[in-house]
């Protein structure tokens, strides 16, 4: 199809099909280049807009996807999507304040996308805004229970909100979804040392932790558990 595109005028909808066909084989560059023949033609097409943002997002061109999506919000600000796209650029970088502000649209839009109780939920961790981030934690977890992140990042929160004993619970939850959470094991064993004084458990918990990386951990080790 591409090659057709090439030798004729393509309708906005031919060029939105073939750029996200891109994104599907993360084409990302080529997939802009659709987007773009399209923005001249209509520079206004909201679906095209949030597209190449998220083409740029997933480069990691943060800073350079937020103008984009801002211009698809601009061009149609009743659909979530551009709105949960410009926050999660903005917790990438780290700009905590108008990601929770776009998260919070967003929300107001489709309550129904779960994803955006979670993204806010780290937005709000990144604020040390502990007892929100944990109502949009249990918001996810009413949703999907399963989510090991989910539990690590409450696990967090709880800490933040010197809640050790319902951080344990968290990060002992996360651990069990997935062993291979280095991070989790570290916190639950530094939990279980400073909090609550259990250092034969602690030690075990860290250990693991740098069995799996979590490079951090040994120095509680070479202080706590020789």
């Amino acid at each position: 199809m591409a090659v057709g595109l090439l030798s004729c005028s393509p309708s906005e909808e031919e060029l939105l099909k073939a750029g996200m066909e891109k994104m599907d084989t993360e084409s990302w560059n080529e997939a802009i280049e659709y987007f773009d023949r399209l923005l001249e033609v209509n520079p206004a097409n909201a679906q095209a807009l949030n597209a190449k943002g998220v083409a740029l997002f997933q480069q990691e061109k943060y800073k350079e996807a937020i103008p984009v999506f801002t211009q698809a919000i601009e061009s149609d600000s009743t659909i979530y999507k551009p709105w949960f796209n410009r926050a999660n650029s903005n917790l990438e970088l780290k700009n905590f304040k108008q990601a929770i502000s776009d998260y919070n649209m967003a929300n107001g839009l489709d309550p129904a996308q779960t994803d955006i109780y979670y993204n806010r939920g780290l937005a709000l961790l990144g604020m040390e805004e502990y007892e929100d981030a944990l109502l949009d934690f249990d918001a996810a977890l009413q949703v999907n229970p399963n989510q090991a992140l989910v539990y690590f990042n409450k696990g967090k929160a709880q800490i933040g909100n010197n809640d050790p004993a319902g951080a344990m619970e968290s990060l002992t939850n996360a651990v069990n979804l997935d062993g291979k959470n280095g991070a989790a094991y570290y916190l639950l064993g530094v939990t279980r040392m400073s909090a609550l004084g259990e250092k034969e458990e602690g030690c075990v918990d860290l250990k693991m932790a740098l069995s799996l990386g979590h490079t951090e951990a040994k120095t509680w080790l070479e202080d706590f558990c020789k």
